[in-house]
């Protein structure tokens, strides 16, 4: 590899610019971030924030819906919510929006809601524990009809 094709420090980067693991990105990357519960995820959503189910289809068919949140793939989150995508949803109206990022237990939703941040989304944060917390708290959840087995 020559000088110039070497990667320059990013804020991934540890100390002298060397890699760090996926725990210390995480634990950094929660330091920015405002983390819910999964009560107060219920009460900014009745205030017009917009949660995020970022789960895959078969943990959704398994375990259920949190009734009012946008399903959106981890794979298409930015391009989705980016209020200046081409490709966004609908309810991507601006970067002022309140965004909590759900995933099945809490640890890729922060890494998400970061993400979300650096495209300007300032509010972006993620729900503590994620679906599995919400669920466990008795928040409202949406099954399918039982499967016959």
């Amino acid at each position: 590899m020559t000088e110039e094709n070497t990667p320059g420090p990013t804020p991934e980067a540890g100390e002298a610019g060397k890699p760090i693991g996926v725990d210390e990105l995480l634990e950094r990357v929660r330091e920015g971030l405002d983390r819910v519960g999964p009560e107060r995820a219920f009460r900014e959503a009745a205030e017009g924030a917009l949660l995020v189910d970022t789960r895959y289809a078969a943990l959704r068919d398994r375990d259920g819906l949190i009734p009012g949140a946008l399903v959106v793939e981890r794979n298409e989150l930015e391009w989705r919510l980016d209020p200046q995508g081409s490709h966004r949803a609908p309810e991507a109206v601006g970067h002022d929006l309140r965004v909590v990022v759900i995933c099945n237990e809490g640890y890729a939703s922060s890494l998400a809601a970061e993400s979300l941040r650096r495209l300007g989304l300032h509010r972006a944060t993620d729900l503590i524990g994620g679906f599995q917390a919400w669920r466990a708290a008795g928040l409202p959840v949406e099954t399918g009809p039982p499967v016959d087995g």
